[in-house]
């Protein structure tokens, strides 16, 4: 006779082999991150209005917050993934629900940063929490090794998302203070809750699913690019200008992309500490390389004559998420496997870099030395181990 679960068409979630050879992405996996193109778009168009708008220290405070609830919704879901993932229907729809609140967060984002409103972006979050506090519920029930584990999870969530609701009721004057004992209390849940028995992430995926983010927002970078070509071919007063902007923005982006894929970052995922980590370190790299699109967008503002910020600050919103990019990919993932030559040449670069808002035309300046960096780590690269036996076979 059938189970309940053989009628229901359901599939225990148990966990995944993490040394499966050949794991990739699923499908669904990149149907998830489509939403976040949105939320991170969103963000960034904010980010530039306020920077426009001379309320630079506000639009980054507010932005920062929001990349949050972001990048914290996305690596959860990115870090359950790796270790369970069954496919069946209901793990389908309860990932198409978490979307939904990805949806209702990136709705209310204006609203957040522009005006201080977090309600929408609160409600979108819990929706996508509480989703999240199902699949590890389904752990708990069918995989009996991470019980403890799946249960420390689903509680800690779920009163860290009660605790998220309550704040709404908070005054205005505890808002940010509120909100940063909250983020701690988030990043703590998977500390606490990994200490039981860790989870069976895969590296190469997790480091995949990483570099695909990373993807996402560099892209916003190009969007800037391209609205800068646009706005060039409707000014014609300004239309060597903002053609030189559209330049400097595709090799400013193509440098960042360039500089972070220069190694393979699986390898700081061979435990809990580096994996927590990297994690986390990834909230400056994604939010930096976010806002590098509102830098674009004011340089075209600053050049079209759109805004009268500052010539200085209009150059630091640009320069210095470029320069925060280059430092942290630098300090996690490409340090250890270079050279003296290289360890001395992008650090150098990435302070020069966030000083550059100090110089004319800072966004040639700034592409100037992404170059260097980039033909730093081309010509220093270490051949890799199948490279080496290539070329001792040939001799």
């Amino acid at each position: 006779m059938p189970s309940i679960l053989d009628r229901l068409d359901l599939r225990p979630i148990r966990p995944r082999d993490k040394h499966e050879p050949g794991r990739v992405a699923s499908s669904l996996e990149l149907f998830f991150d489509l939403v976040f193109v949105i939320a991170v778009g969103l963000a960034a168009t904010n980010l530039h209005e306020l920077e426009s708008e001379q309320h630079l220290w506000a639009g980054v405070g507010a932005y920062l917050m929001v990349f949050f609830a972001i990048w914290w919704a996305w690596m959860n879901f990115t870090w359950f993934a790796t270790a369970f993932d069954n496919d069946d229907w209901l793990y389908r729809v309860t990932t198409i629900v978490q979307m939904g609140g990805v949806l209702v967060l990136a709705a209310g984002v204006p609203g957040a940063m522009q005006h201080g409103n977090f309600t929408a972006v609160t409600f979108g979050y819990v929706i996508m929490r509480l989703a999240m506090v199902s699949q590890w519920v389904r752990v708990a029930v069918n995989s009996p090794e991470y019980r403890a584990t799946a249960l420390r999870y689903a509680g800690g969530i779920t009163v860290v998302q009660l605790a998220w609701v309550l704040r709404l009721l908070l005054p205005d004057s505890l808002g940010v203070m509120s909100f940063i004992v909250l983020a701690l209390a988030e990043i703590t849940v998977p500390i606490w809750a990994e200490q039981k028995n860790v989870t069976p992430w895969h590296d190469h995926h997790i480091a995949e699913r990483y570099g695909l983010f990373t993807l996402v927002v560099l892209g916003e970078g190009l969007l800037g690019s391209a609205n800068a070509i646009i706005d060039g071919l409707q000014d014609a007063d300004h239309v060597f200008t903002l053609t030189l902007l559209a330049a400097c923005g595709l090799i400013i982006t193509a440098a960042m992309w360039w500089i972070y894929f220069a190694v393979s970052q699986h390898d700081n995922f061979a435990n809990l500490r580096q994996s927590l980590t990297t994690g986390y370190t990834h909230y400056i790299i994604f939010a930096a390389a976010g806002a590098v699109s509102a830098g674009i967008e004011v340089a075209v503002a600053v050049h079209s004559g759109a805004t009268q910020l500052p010539t200085v600050e209009a150059g630091a919103t640009l320069t210095i998420p470029v320069a925060v990019f280059v430092l942290a990919v630098w300090a996690l993932a490409i340090r250890p496997g270079v050279g003296r030559v290289a360890n001395t040449v992008i650090p150098i670069a990435g302070v020069l870099i966030g000083l550059c808002a100090l110089a004319p035309w800072p966004e040639v300046v700034t592409s100037v030395l992404l170059i260097a960096v980039v033909v730093t780590l081309v010509v220093t690269k270490r051949p890799s181990p199948i490279n080496r036996l290539t070329q001792a076979a040939g001799r």
